[in-house]
């Protein structure tokens, strides 16, 4: 329900009323670097997810599906770091005890496939990506309810793929569809709904739109600082791109206003050598 503050609170209490031996405190753990992350919280992420998965080696066979989503967190944490290479490592430890551990059709297999596609993505091996993505779908509509937002996850990252391919045309359809699923199902200020906002004045941006690129990052804006840390990178990646677009209309000033919100947030929430 993207509400981060109650879900952190449950956490606590539980870590606060439990012993410590008890078989929910990693799930705790768990929780709370779900929402460290969600928040851009990154280290106190990783903290967290480390605590649980000491104690799921220690605890549980080493094919257990639980260890598997404690390295796949991992991963997406690093990944948000920009530390991809350290991400793709720990997905595919993910992967490999999801397919030994799971039926070939669980949503899990299909969470990993997505993940390894993002990073590819990232890391510019778009084919690669795209073939991930497809695994993933492939699953996720076999396997979920037509309007889950898990789907939606993978038409966006399909989306992505095309942008970046200059298929602006295909970019905008799978952004459509995953922001159908996400308005029908997430409560409106959830962040994945400004994420597709987002995504979707990028494309704008690069056909030369630029007027309806602001108006669609202005609605993503909106939404993320409202939901979101206010040190959280995508709420400086929108201030950049709000940036770019005044720049191209010829509004500097209002251009290195925006430039400047985004960076004094980047040097305060990542690491000081991130892209």
């Amino acid at each position: 329900m993207g509400d981060l503050d109650k879900a952190e609170n449950y956490y606590k209490r539980l870590l606060n009323e439990l012993a410590v031996s008890h078989s929910v405190i990693p799930h705790c753990h768990v929780g709370l670097g779900d929402v460290a992350r969600q928040k851009g919280e990154y280290a106190l992420a990783l903290m967290n997810f480390d605590k649980a998965l000491k104690i799921f080696l220690k605890a549980l066979p080493p094919d257990d599906p639980v260890i598997a989503i404690t390295y796949n967190n991992i991963g997406v944490v690093q990944w948000n770091k920009g530390e991809y290479d350290l991400a793709l490592m720990n997905y595919d430890k993910a992967l490999k005890i999801y397919l030994k551990a799971l039926p070939p059709d669980h949503p899990h297999i299909a969470d990993a496939y997505n993940d390894i596609g993002l990073v590819q993505w990232n890391k510019g091996a778009y084919d690669l990506a795209l073939m991930n993505y497809d695994k993933a779908l492939k699953i996720k509509v076999k396997a979920l309810p037509p309007d889950h937002p898990d789907i939606a996850d993978t038409y966006n990252n399909i989306g992505a793929v095309h942008e970046n391919k200059g298929e602006y045309d295909l970019a905008l359809m799978n952004y459509d569809k995953a922001l159908k699923i996400r308005v029908k199902a997430l409560p409106p200020d959830h962040p994945h709904i400004a994420q597709t906002y987002y995504n979707i004045g990028i494309v704008e941006r690069d056909k030369r739109e630029y007027d309806l690129a602001l108006m669609n990052y202005d609605k993503a804006l909106k939404i993320r600082v409202k939901a979101l840390a206010s040190d959280h990178p995508d709420i400086a990646t929108t201030y950049n791109d709000i940036g770019v677009m005044q720049w191209n209309k010829g509004e500097y000033d209002l251009a290195l206003m925006n430039y400047d919100k985004a960076l004094k947030i980047y040097l305060k929430a990542l690491p000081p050598d991130h892209p």
